[in-house]
């Protein structure tokens, strides 16, 4: 039963007090409840896991059923934790403003998420607002944003140039005006994620992005130093569980080999 759980308000009044914003990823049962216990403010169930547990070359073969599927398993695993789930790629930006609101709809609905996480700009400010007048909170996201990655070949930097860092401010105030109730900010320069955090009345929260959004976003797998292929810049590893379970697994198979697992302790006599 869920009970003291982050809301909207409760991040709003953080944003307002100058308090810093938590966010971690997970993707199943026993990462989410350890995130809950730690007293993070957001979990996000993100498309991420088409990469880090699905094993994609990027976000975009992640269905709206592998979402609503993981998410189920986190909001199981929580009590006081907001957990939001994104809109996979193909759920929104189709045309079909109806048919966005019902994908988020199946969300919320079928998962017990409390909100939506949507990619881009000005130009899915009408389904968001048509989302949140459906009562479903939304939370933005720019920069770089993954389900764009062959549209900016590849993963970089964005807003480095005037232009470009002109249009990310526009397009945080369009999404605050929409309704959004937060704003992930990735893979921009600091000083620019710096202004729009000044500029905007909601919280933003930072990956990549510098220390002062309002919040900070780490994928869980990152931080924990589970996948070596590759260790994004901003990513600062608080374990090393690659070579922690790569021992653990070796010691097992060694000792089931060498016959000293079980042992008689461990066996139903």
């Amino acid at each position: 039963m869920r009970r003291d759980c982050t809301t909207v308000t409760t991040l709003q009044q953080k944003k307002e007090s100058g308090e810093k914003i938590t966010m971690l990823t997970a993707y199943d049962y026993p990462t989410a409840k350890l995130v809950d216990k730690a007293g993070v403010d957001i979990v996000l169930v993100g498309d991420s896991l088409g990469m880090v547990v699905l094993g994609y070359e990027n976000t975009l073969a992640v269905t709206l059923e592998d979402m609503i599927h993981h998410s189920k398993a986190v909001t199981r695993a929580t009590e006081r934790i907001m957990v939001v789930t994104d809109l996979p790629f193909m759920a929104y930006k189709i045309g079909d403003i109806n048919q966005t609101v019902q994908n988020a709809g199946r969300i919320i609905k079928e998962s017990g998420a409390m909100a939506v996480k949507m990619e881009g700009g000005k130009e899915i400010v009408e389904e968001i607002r048509v989302t949140i007048n459906a009562g479903i909170p939304v939370m933005g996201h720019l920069g770089l944003t993954p389900q764009s990655v062959n549209r900016f070949g590849g993963f970089k930097v964005q807003g480095r140039e005037e232009v470009a860092a002109k249009k990310l401010l526009e397009d945080a105030l369009a999404l605050e005006e929409a309704g959004v109730f937060a704003v992930v900010l990735e893979c921009i320069p600091a000083e620019l994620a710096r202004e729009i955090t000044e500029q905007l009345s909601i919280p933003t929260i930072g990956i990549g992005a510098g220390k002062d959004c309002d919040g900070q976003v780490l994928v869980s797998q990152d931080m924990l130093g589970i996948l070596s292929d590759f260790t994004p810049k901003f990513v600062r590893k608080y374990a090393d569980l690659n070579q922690q379970m790569s021992v653990a697994f070796r010691n097992y198979k060694e000792e089931v080999e060498s016959g000293s697992f079980p042992n008689q302790e461990e066996s139903f006599n």
